[in-house]
């Protein structure tokens, strides 16, 4: 996926082996293998998150409390947005085109800078907007909410560096360090100071910060250097369309929130977080996951090559979700027992599950036109439509909210969620393409709506004991079903052609190109590649 520094352009005449190693051989184990890693680092966070979550709802006891936990932790990912202006995904993209890490890491340096200049204005005004959004002006709480600003987007941003490079190990490490060490320091000063949501996020920062301060030492050589004001240019240019989406995507995903803490209360907001995490692991996935593919499809240069990998990707995200939703569907209400206490209402919560979870689908379908818009450099689309998709969530939770209460901001993003899908699709396809966007098979499509129509049903079934433990079995079933189709995923090679000179050895089904050895080099020096 990645390229090395010291690799040049191709000679003229030459192939682009570049671009061919982008979709030889296995898309599937390229994609869902080298992929995966990336994302098991990405996603050490959120899953640390997850584990610890029924761990603060116990020890804050007070839904209310975890509740302003939860909206501190969407303000934070609003910040976030807005400081990274988009060059996160920026650099990832600059990274990838060029085989070399010069200008996208001046761009990491400049968005950095730039991430620090904007959380000093947003300290600055906090005062004006922090009332409205419902927080207290001062607290401790959003005090640390708004720190925490700085290290998120430098860790974003030199991350994005290191996945544009494939440097997989300091990926890791500075991944984990923000996952780990920030649930550890935070579970520290919870159980140490006070059961607040606020010492629990000042270990989170610290952790933030210890993470950004590594990422900085192993990537000096990259950052450390004054940015052309060109490539500053370009990658704004690039970014600001992308923080239009961000942040139409912030409130696509967590403007429901906002809302339900208006019009419902804090307590409610509580509740709808545990059922969110539930299901939001899943969705959070599909998203690493596509982000992790960007480089490997900025670096395919042939558009309908990069279009069968992208599809490929996408019906490969289908097919994993199937079991993976109606596995956690059936699941659920153990699970909530364990997530949550007994004041947090935990049968009206499955519902909600099932949405979030189901929410999936049309993330992984957006994700995919989202890519395509994205390595063709038509940042535009991708934001205005998400802010139709926000101006359509928000309206509906509005709506849907004092009828149905947490079931109907969770009905409402996922309605939303479908508009953005079907309106990037539209984008796509009317963009003067010459490629036709590939299709999903109607058994895939049929698989998936059956899945949904289980799991919904499913939902109906008594929460006695008896019913709940048999329906966590069939959960377990799940498993290796999941296990079956990510083997068969990772397999699959049909969506790549081979590489140029590649011969297909059908004993192994692998792609091994055809180079001639070292000693038929020295016999022969006529055989050596001029490329």
């Amino acid at each position: 996926m990645g390229l090395s520094t010291d690799q040049g352009p191709a000679q003229e005449g030459c192939p682009d082996r570049r671009a061919d190693a982008a979709v030889g051989g296995s898309a599937g184990s390229g994609l869902f293998g080298r992929g995966l890693l990336y994302v098991s680092a990405a996603a050490a966070q959120m899953v640390s998150s997850a584990v610890v979550s029924p761990v603060l709802a116990h020890g804050m006891g007070d839904p209310a409390e975890f509740g302003k936990l939860a909206s501190a932790i969407a303000l934070h990912q609003l910040l976030v947005v807005v400081a990274a202006a988009g060059l996160d995904q920026a650099v990832v993209l600059q990274r990838a085109e060029d085989g070399h890490e010069r200008n996208a890491g001046a761009a990491a340096g400049a968005g950095i800078v730039l991430a620090t200049a904007v959380t000093l204005l947003l300290a600055v005004t906090a005062r004006w907007w922090a009332g409205p959004m419902g927080f207290e002006e001062p607290s401790a709480l959003l005090t640390a909410t708004i720190v925490w600003t700085v290290p998120a987007v430098a860790v974003m941003v030199l991350l994005g560096l290191l996945l544009g490079g494939d440097r997989l190990r300091p990926f890791a490490v500075i991944s984990l360090v923000a996952a780990l060490g920030g649930q550890l320091l935070g579970l520290v000063l919870l159980f140490g100071l006070r059961p607040l949501a606020a010492s629990y996020l000042w270990g989170v920062v610290a952790a933030d910060a210890l993470a950004a301060a590594i990422a900085l030492v192993l990537t000096r050589r990259a950052w450390f250097r004054m940015p052309r004001p060109v490539v500053v240019r370009r990658s704004l240019a690039l970014g600001l369309p992308l923080l239009l989406g961000s942040l139409s995507t912030f409130v696509l995903n967590a403007g429901d929130r906002i809302v339900i803490q208006r019009v419902a209360g804090a307590a409610e907001v509580g509740r709808y977080q545990v059922a969110y995490t539930l299901g939001g692991v899943v969705v959070q996935l599909v998203v690493m996951l596509g982000s992790s593919w960007l480089p490997r499809f900025a670096e395919v240069r042939e558009e309908a090559q990069r279009w069968r990998l992208i599809g490929h990707s996408r019906d490969g995200l289908y097919l994993l979700l199937a079991p993976v939703v109606l596995g956690l569907t059936l699941a659920a209400p153990v699970l909530l027992r364990i997530f949550a206490p007994e004041s947090f209402g935990r049968e009206t919560l499955l519902v909600v599950v099932l949405m979030v979870l189901v929410s999936a689908y049309p993330v992984a379908a957006s994700g995919a036109s989202g890519r395509m818009l994205l390595t063709a450099r038509r940042a535009r689309p991708i934001g205005v439509i998400a802010l139709v998709a926000a101006v359509v969530n928000i309206g509906l939770n509005f709506l849907l909210v004092p009828l149905a209460g947490i079931a109907g901001a969770a009905a409402a993003t996922v309605l939303a969620l479908m508009v953005q899908a079907v309106l990037q699709r539209l984008a796509v396809v009317t963009g003067g393409h010459g490629s036709p966007w590939p299709r999903s098979s109607i058994v895939l499509l049929v698989l998936s709506t059956a899945v949904v129509l289980v799991a919904w049903l499913s939902t109906f079934l008594p929460q006695s004991a008896l019913f709940n433990g048999a329906r966590f079995a069939l959960g377990l079933v799940c498993l290796p079903w999941l296990w079956f189709y990510w083997r068969r995923v990772v397999r699959s090679g049909s969506a790549a052609p081979p590489p140029r000179g590649a011969v297909v050895d059908a004993s192994r089904a692998r792609h091994r190109s055809v180079r001639p050895s070292r000693r038929s080099l020295r016999r022969d020096p006529s055989r050596r590649d001029p490329c």
